[in-house]
């Protein structure tokens, strides 16, 4: 069962992973170096979405908001993410409680959302590309759709692949006792990373239908 409370499960057994210590209270380097780091994500994507909605309703001819894109597909994809967001968080709580196999299966249950939020926005790829002909240089609403969702698909494959990274190092006892930081910090940038995605199903999905 994902989340048990055991030390050490099954495959993953060798070792507890130690909670990063900060005796004097000042926080480490590398969360100053996230919250940095996002903040800089928050410029970006702030700038891709100023432009989005500066450019909706302009287009004179093509596929337009209203008539492309899927609410639906929009509504599950946040499901996904949302969840995922949850148990990224399981599996932080859970290293640091030195759960190990706890924590790599919370982790393994989040990449596996992550890989349906990025299967079913290739489906919608694939509907607006073949089905409706809408391109990047198809009108402005598909190059602000598509540079838009790109960036935050790219942004969810670099998560999913540091994610899977993890997973293979929480294999070796060599190496899980040092993750619980790492694994805190993915965290933040996940959630980062679901955040965008309401408020582009907010923006783009909802109010521009």
């Amino acid at each position: 069962m994902i989340g048990g409370d055991e030390a050490v499960q099954h495959d993953w057994s060798g070792g507890a992973a130690a909670p990063a210590s900060n005796p004097d209270g000042a926080w480490p380097r590398g969360r100053f170096g996230m919250v940095a780091f996002l903040a800089s994500e928050f410029a970006f994507f702030s700038t891709l979405i100023v432009a989005y909605l500066k450019y909706e309703g302009q287009d004179r001819v093509g596929p337009t908001p209203q008539h492309s894109l899927h609410l639906g597909l929009a509504v599950l994809n946040t499901g996904f993410l949302v969840a995922s967001s949850v148990t990224i968080a399981f599996a932080a709580k859970s290293l640091f409680a030195h759960r190990v196999g706890a924590a790599a299966r919370w982790l393994a249950l989040t990449v596996a959302l992550g890989a349906a939020f990025l299967a079913t926005t290739a489906y919608e790829w694939h509907d607006l590309i073949v089905g409706q002909g809408l391109t990047l240089r198809t009108n402005l609403f598909g190059t602000t759709y598509f540079t838009l969702i790109g960036f935050h698909a790219a942004h969810v494959t670099i998560g999913l692949i540091v994610m899977v990274m993890l997973l293979f190092m929480l294999r070796s006892p060599q190496t899980r006792a040092k993750l619980a930081e790492p694994l805190e910090l993915t965290s933040w940038y996940w959630h980062f990373v679901d955040g965008v995605w309401i408020v582009i199903l907010m923006l783009v999905y909802v109010l521009s239908r």
